[in-house]
């Protein structure tokens, strides 16, 4: 198991390595551009060098490029279709620059199901087909709010099961969305349930990375809205989610609230306050 965060890239990706180090990071992710936007500078090679670099001198691997939240896949709308479809292949291209094995993906959103999940699916396969590198598209599971894709592991297998390149498509499973969808992680046994159906339905092979983030709200309340590591609805399902055995081997990743550097860092401490065993009576007070 790996531990880290999302990295800040302002002032350039030559910030990121220390920004990960004082976080006590073993992986991380990032975005390769402003998330908020379709604009998009072309990367800095000097400052990319610098990041690969400093990087490839410390132990944070591996690394996650996140995509732009505007991108939606699943629109009917053939500009904004057009326009995330650019943004994918960008981003895929942006990866083979900055060294990243993976990019995540918000699912999208749309209506019509089963006319949305088909346009992702051949939207990732078009992408595939442009972008001429080895980087996996990971996608991310839903909170379901609204017309939100994604948010049942069958709606992640459907697009799944259209990829023609399966070596290049996988999961990232994040724990306060998952939540929100209805699948119950507070106890042991509820964790264990949802890792099945997720094994069941999908297939463990086919799970990349954990977005460990507790949630705000109540289960199967379909409200997106991270919390810190065992302060929310989720609470003590944390440190049975890091102690689940087929888990071990991923990289797990927090989103949590920040309004500073003491938030972060609160949140490291108390994952690893989780995964010692020997303090498991004190891990919830």
């Amino acid at each position: 198991m790996r531990l880290g965060f999302h990295i800040s890239i302002a002032g350039g990706f030559k910030n990121v390595v220390s920004r990960a180090l004082e976080r006590k990071c073993e992986t991380i992710q990032l975005f390769s551009r402003n998330p908020r936007g379709w604009k998009y500078h072309a990367l800095d090679k000097e400052d990319i060098a610098i990041f690969r670099k400093e990087l490839a001198g410390q132990d944070i691997w591996p690394v996650f490029v996140h995509l732009p939240y505007l991108v939606n896949l699943a629109a009917p709308r053939k500009n904004l279709y057009r326009k995330s479809l650019n943004a994918l292949v960008l981003d895929l291209d942006r990866c083979a620059l900055i060294g990243a094995e993976y990019i995540i993906m918000h699912v999208g959103s749309a209506v019509d199901e089963a006319a949305g999940l088909e346009r992702i699916s051949n939207g990732i396969n078009e992408a595939f087909d442009k972008a001429k590198n080895s980087a996996k598209i990971l996608l991310e599971n839903t909170a379901g709010s609204g017309h939100e894709l994604g948010h049942t592991f069958e709606q992640l297998k459907t697009v799944i099961d259209r990829v023609e390149n399966r070596k290049r498509i996988g999961v990232a499973l994040d724990t306060a969305h998952a939540f929100a969808a209805g699948y119950d992680l507070r106890t042991k046994k509820a964790v264990a349930v949802t890792f099945k159906e997720l094994e069941r339905v999908i297939g463990l092979d086919k799970l990349y990375l954990i977005h460990l983030n507790d949630s705000k709200y109540a289960c199967g309340s379909h409200k997106d809205r991270h919390w810190h590591i065992a302060k929310g609805a989720i609470g003590s399902g944390m440190y049975h989610i890091l102690h689940h055995r087929p888990l071990q081997h991923l990289p797990f990743i927090m989103e949590t609230p920040r309004t500073n550097f003491k938030e972060d860092i609160m949140n490291i401490k108390k994952v690893r306050l989780l995964l010692d065993r020997r303090r498991q009576t004190s891990s919830f007070k």
